[in-house]
């Protein structure tokens, strides 16, 4: 089976022929077990994500934050594995026909082989990798990997990124490119929502590629903030803290991830 790159691309180009932005909600694989990540990720596709992104949970996830961190360390705790990874991209998929993406560091891929990554996702109906920690100077041999299974390659960009650099990296990606900003963290939320939509821009203006941000949104009004410059939204760690906060009761916290889904599609579709 070829990977799902056209079906991403497709719901991308439907999301901005709705006039909205896609919501795109995150979870690692394996949180809180496989089989309840598994539920949990489709759950928030019902809900209302347009797209999945199913994380490979990592023992140094550098760019992630302390909810995902514990969530990592809760799959890690439980074992997870690759092939656990791959399983979950292949049933989420398998049950919603919505287009799933794995997202990890380049370390894991590397020791799997780079080759048989990129069949294996592809063979689940994956449609495709985002890579944070990858270089686009170093990313030739996982790209052609990717392009030979209709993968995409999604690179992440940050308000640091100059314009040149910014330009050579949305030439080497495909699918869309993720724009990383910190919402809540350094400043005022304002003040961050501002240098999102200035990176946004500044990345438009190098590429036709849709631009996704990840900032931290949690709640529909931040989610209709973002839409209302950006070509989707990202959301990680609220989906995470509802499985968190629901502890051991599993339908308790699907319930919690279904209507968060369901509340910030409402915000990405009243963007201001």
């Amino acid at each position: 089976m070829a990977g799902n790159i056209e079906l991403l691309n497709s719901v991308l180009a439907q999301a901005k022929a709705e006039n909205r932005a896609a919501l795109v909600g995150y979870l690692p694989a394996g949180f809180p077990t496989v089989d309840g990540g598994i539920r949990a990720m489709t759950e928030m596709l019902d809900g209302g994500c347009d797209i999945v992104e199913v994380g490979l949970p990592h023992s140094d996830p550098v760019l992630d934050g302390p909810v995902i961190q514990t969530a990592d360390d809760i799959a890690l705790r439980g074992g997870v594995k690759i092939v656990d990874v791959i399983r979950t991209v292949r049933e989420v998929h398998a049950a919603t026909g919505a287009p799933v993406l794995c997202m990890t560091y380049w370390n894991p891929v590397d020791a799997y082989g780079v080759e048989r990554f990129a069949a294996d996702l592809a063979e689940a109906g994956g449609a495709g990798c985002i890579l944070p920690d990858l270089p686009v100077e170093e990313s030739e041999v996982w790209r052609k990997a990717a392009e030979q299974h209709g993968l995409a390659t999604v690179f992440v960009v940050a308000p640091s990124s100059r314009d040149e650099r910014l330009a050579k990296i949305t030439a080497a990606g495909s699918g869309f490119v993720y724009a990383a900003s910190l919402m809540g963290v350094t400043g005022t939320r304002e003040s961050v929502g501002r240098e999102a939509q200035d990176l946004v821009a500044r990345t438009r203006a190098t590429t036709e590629l849709p631009v996704c941000v990840g900032l931290g949104v949690s709640t529909p009004a931040q989610a209709a903030e973002v839409a209302a410059f950006a070509d989707g939204v990202i959301v990680g760690s609220a989906f995470v803290k509802r499985l968190l906060v629901a502890g051991d009761d599993l339908t308790a916290g699907l319930a919690g991830l279904r209507t968060l889904a369901g509340e910030l599609a409402e915000g990405v579709r009243n963007r201001s």
